[in-house]
């Protein structure tokens, strides 16, 4: 049985022996009765839950007592009782790191009681809590970034070293090859897990509001300023920042944000306070911020702060039968959250699978396979099941190994499709003569 251990410190034995038995009318409270000061430091080693101190203790003032036990259990809670309602006397106790200051009276024990399944209610969601920390950091281990390819591996040892430093990350690849899992996966297996990990979705956020919502403002810094806000730099701190889509931030804001990494200090808008800050900086993109730096888009010396420790995530085309391992793994997870049974790939849907080119990549692959699973009427998903959608058509002309002869072709029929067979909408889009388009048509090359 979990027991709450508490120890009561009362030189008045009837008063004393009032309060233990009242709250051990719980079967789950283990009390123990001490007469002076000298008695408890003695049995301190057992570790209490919860001390109930008298403050006119014969021996050793309640004060005294406290400031001991602190020394040795700095976070354990100690309710000091005393005869005597003295404001003064409680601000004073409770700066010193008195959890709570009771009058000595019939509520007491009631008092008592409602303080001890405060705290239990506080231990149980600090366990769940601590639960939940523990199933997260299992939750974004690298280790459950799912695939075998060479590819994947690389980035699996650099996810590793940089988990096991503070150092700054840049993380860039294509939309949909999982940066911000990646992101997630070194928080929470870093020393800073059990700190926040705030993201920023730059793109996202308008210029004229990114400074706010990054730095945070004071009440009456600008219209509708009605409160303080904290910024994201102030919730990730200890934690980590990861600021998405970096690329996207305007030139202003990031001479901003240069300094305040700089620094390691902010000033909300409209504020004079000088906070100090402690977070790491992670950072995700899709653009190349070095071509980014030569059009004069992006600071250098900003690109060379954020730089730290570079990860590229290949795209999903370059990642062999990672496809395959991955299908098989979101056919899985849904059929699981869905209570469906489990459903394998027939080899026609595998090889259709293995030849599409995935502009969406991993998010396109997951969302193809969860509608083969809803549209497959047996066991086997075939490829009538599989279902590409892609916007990037043209980039999918690319998935066979064709003659420049052969891929020209394809593009000019992709044109003539999409323009109803307009030739001279076609040619122009093409910047092509239209003589070429109809010989091609005679010659039937399309």
């Amino acid at each position: 049985m979990n027991y709450f251990k508490l120890f009561i410190v009362e030189d008045d034995p009837f008063y004393g022996e009032l309060l233990k038995r009242h709250l051990q009318l719980n079967p789950d409270n283990e009390v123990f009765l001490y007469k002076n000061g000298r008695e408890c430091l003695d049995n301190i080693h057992l570790q209490p839950d919860l001390i109930s101190l008298d403050y006119g203790l014969p021996d050793i003032s309640g004060s005294e007592v406290m400031k001991k036990v602190h020394i040795e259990y700095p976070d354990l809670p100690i309710v000091i009782v005393s005869g005597q309602e003295d404001v003064k006397t409680a601000i004073e106790l409770l700066k010193k790191g008195a959890y709570d200051y009771f009058v000595k009276d019939n509520d007491t024990k009631d008092r008592l009681w409602n303080l001890i399944n405060k705290l239990r209610e506080r231990e149980q969601l600090k366990t769940e809590i601590d639960v939940l920390k523990e199933e997260v950091g299992i939750k974004y281990s690298f280790n459950n970034i799912k695939g075998n390819s060479q590819a994947i591996k690389n980035v699996f040892k650099l996810i590793d070293k940089a988990q096991k430093t503070g150092i700054t990350v840049s993380i860039t690849g294509e939309t949909g090859t999982g940066k911000e899992l990646v992101a997630k996966a070194i928080h929470y297996n870093s020393t800073r897990r059990n700190f926040p990990i705030v993201a920023v979705n730059v793109a996202a956020v308008p210029s004229e509001l990114i400074e706010s919502e990054m730095f945070g403002y004071e009440k009456g810094a600008f219209t509708g300023a009605n409160t303080r806000k904290i910024g994201k730099f102030e919730q990730a701190n200890k934690g980590t920042l990861f600021l998405d889509e970096i690329g996207e931030m305007d030139l202003n804001m990031q001479a901003k944000l240069l300094r305040v990494l700089q620094e390691k200090e902010l000033t909300r808008v409209g504020g004079n306070e000088v906070i100090k800050l402690d977070s790491r900086i992670i950072v995700s993109t899709n653009r190349n911020l070095g071509e980014e730096v030569k059009k004069g888009t992006f600071r250098e010396d900003l690109y060379y702060r954020l730089l730290g420790l570079p990860i590229e995530l290949p795209p999903l085309r370059s990642r062999g039968n990672d496809i395959i391992f991955l299908a098989k793994y979101f056919i899985d997870e849904f059929c699981k959250e869905n209570k469906i049974a489990l459903k394998k790939i027939s080899p026609d849907a595998n090889d259709k699978l293995i030849k599409y080119s995935y502009p969406g990549n991993v998010r396109e692959l997951k969302a193809v396979i969860e509608l083969a699973v809803v549209l497959s009427d047996d066991e086997e998903i075939s490829s009538d099941n599989i279902n590409f959608n892609s916007t990037d058509s043209v980039s999918n002309f690319l998935v066979d190994e064709c003659t420049l002869t052969e891929f020209n072709s394809r593009i000019i029929r992709y044109f003539l499709d999409k323009y109803d067979g307009n030739v001279m909408l076609a040619a122009k889009k093409l910047d092509v003569g239209k003589s070429t388009i109809y010989r091609m048509l005679k010659n039937k090359e399309l």
